[in-house]
Order: structure tokens, then C-alpha cells, then sequence
């Protein structure tokens, strides 16, 4: 299966939740009693459709094609105070960061943040009451029961933003991808060319005394992201969740450095503005190429943040570069 198609971070799914049980109105008999007092038991609660957060999981892909999510409906109430059994759930697992919404409005309902967290997405119908709870001074032997509430039957969007503790941002081709695979096991896909990345990708990077952070490859921005061109704001979102955002330039841009870090930021900022209260760092890449001389000339003119100079392929200041990510990961 192909990088970009198993990654899944929208969905758009109906969700119908079982009818609750209709309630029992039964009159007590037995070899005694012809005609007894009401006994008739309450209906079953119909199923929930829950949603569940798991570690396990980093997509919505398993969700992708099961368009209709239909839960149990509840039994009906019996006699002798029998409840009537109750609908089963149907449980969704999905990855953390997950977000539910109304489909109609685009309300969030809540989000997933937690492995084993439960939120119900759409509730079942309660069980209708049997005929017992109706017994009074003036009507001792009521001979009806409330009928089951429906279930009921909306359309609601799952959506992924990726939860790490690192997103690395920049332009297409800025050596994100090749810096992932250096520092983790994950096996992004890889080549000379822009908008190699369209999905993002996690690695979990490993650091001293056995410590680790997640680091998220996000795709290439372009100028003009958070208006929806290109790729658009839709991989946007995924750098919200992230705790520090990584910039990377190359060292060959054809810009200065300080003017592509501006424009990032500038795309960034009118997404969403809350981004830039995040912990900046500026890693400058493919530097293997630059003598001490020319990288001394270029820091006179690199943004007034975290930077440092580094190269991927010959592994040059990468552990400098997860010393000064753990510091404002910690920070």
C-alpha cells in the first residue's frame, strides 16, 4: 500500500444508535393469581456508538469505507421486573487527536487525546418504563408501559490532527523527510523533488538516557497554504498540535534565510496565530557544503531564534539539534 494511501485523516461517517427497548406491561399471574398487580419490566437502553482513543493507531483508514455505523437496538422489558437487555456498542478506535464534529454545523463535539479515552459520539435511546413504575393508589393495575426512544441517526466528521512533539516546517524539498529517517526508524519516502511528502509522517526519535520525543513530518508548505492553495490548510492543522515547530531552510535556497523563515512564518501566523507563542528553532540544512567562513557570514544575518547549522546526510550537529529540541520541548 502506497505512503499516500494509507494515511486517512478526515472522515465523514453516519451514525445511526440503537432504539431503546419498549417497556413490559405485563399484570403479575400465577397458579394463584388470575389477575396480579403490574410486573412488567423497563426496556433495554439501545447501543452508544463510542469513540476510543488508541495508541495503536495513526490513521482513520480502517473507518474510510464504513460509511454507515449502525449500533444494537435495546430489548423489550418482560415480565416479572425483567429488564430488557441492553443494545450493544459499537466502539470505534481511532488515533489521538482525533476530533469529532457535527457534519451539519461543524460543531466540535470533543477530541481524543488520550489512549483509552471514551467519548459516546451518538447516544442510544433510552429503555421505554414497564407498566410497575405506573402502580398508584387510584390505577393499581396499569395495563401500558412507555415505548423505547428512538435512536438517533446524524452524519459526523472524525478528524486528525497529528499529536507530536515536534512538526517540522518548510518549504518542499528542504530536507525534512531525510532528517526523519536519520533520527528515527520511520521510512518516509524520499527523493530530489518538491511534494515528495503529502502525508505526514511520525518518528519517534530517541535521546539520552533513554529518553524520546515525537517529531512529525509535515508536508511542504507553499506560499499561499492558509488561503488553500496547493496542499493547503489541510495539512496545515496537523502543525496545531505540535509543542515545537522546527524550521528548516536550506542552505542553497534562493532566498535569504531570514526572508524564507518569514514567509513560513507569515503563512503559519495567518492560519493561526496562536502558532507563533510556540517554541521556534531554525535548522539551516544541506550545510555539509559550507566552509566555517561562509557560515560565520551567514549567522549576522539569521533570525533572532534558536538556529543551528546542520546536514542530514553527514550527520553534521544532529545530536546539537535534539539537545536544543529537548531543551524547548522541556522548556
Amino acid at each position: 500500500m502506497s505512503q499516500g494511501s494509507n494515511f486517512v485523516d478526515y472522515v465523514k461517517i453516519c451514525c445511526r444508535s440503537g432504539k431503546g427497548g419498549a417497556g413490559s406491561a405485563h399484570l403479575h399471574r400465577d397458579i394463584l393469581t388470575s389477575m396480579g398487580g403490574p410486573d412488567g419490566g423497563d426496556g433495554g437502553r439501545g447501543g452508544h456508538i463510542i469513540v476510543k482513543g488508541s495508541i495503536h493507531i495513526w490513521t482513520l483508514l480502517h473507518l474510510k469505507y464504513r460509511k454507515h455505523i449502525i449500533a444494537e437496538d435495546g430489548g423489550a422489558g418482560g415480565s416479572s421486573h425483567k429488564f430488557g437487555k441492553q443494545g450493544k456498542d459499537e466502539i470505534l478506535e481511532v488515533p489521538l487527536g482525533t476530533i469529532a464534529r457535527d457534519a451539519e454545523t461543524g460543531e466540535v463535539l470533543f477530541e481524543i487525546t488520550k489512549d483509552g479515552e471514551t467519548k459516546i459520539l451518538t447516544a442510544g435511546g433510552r429503555g421505554g418504563l414497564g407498566n410497575a413504575h405506573f402502580k398508584s393508589a387510584t390505577q393499581q393495575t396499569p395495563r401500558f408501559a412507555q415505548p423505547g426512544e428512538q435512536g438517533q441517526e446524524v452524519w459526523n466528521i472524525l478528524e486528525l490532527k497529528v499529536l507530536a512533539d515536534v512538526g517540522l516546517v518548510g518549504f518542499p524539498n528542504a530536507g525534512k523527510s531525510t532528517l526523519l529517517s536519520v533520527v528515527s526508524a520511520a521510512k518516509p519516502e524520499i527523493a530530489d523533488y518538491p511534494f515528495t511528502t503529502i502525508v505526514p509522517n511520525l518518528g519517534i526519535v530517541s535521546y539520552r538516557g533513554g529518553k524520546s520525543f515525537v517529531m512529525a513530518d509535515i508536508p511542504g508548505i507553499i506560499e499561499g497554504a492558509s488561503k488553500g492553495k496547493g496542499l493547503g490548510y489541510r495539512f496545515l492543522r496537523h502543525i496545531e498540535r505540535n509543542s515545537v515547530l522546527l524550521f528548516m531552510v536550506p542552505a542553497d535556497t534562493s532566498r535569504s534565510i531570514k526572508e524564507e523563515y518569514a514567509i513560513l512564518k507569515r503563512e503559519l501566523e495567518s492560519y493561526n496565530p496562536e502558532l507563533m507563542q510556540k517554541p521556534h528553532v531554525l535548522a539551516i540544512t544541506k550545510s555539509d557544503m559550507l566552509d566555517e567562513e561562509l557560515m560565520a557570514e551567514m549567522k549576522q544575518d539569521l533570525p533572532k531564534i534558536p538556529s543551528i547549522f546542520i546536514s542530514s546526510v553527514a550527520e553534521k550537529n544532529i545530536l546539537e539539534l535534539k539537545d536544543m529540541l529537548w531543551k524547548a520541548i522541556e522548556g
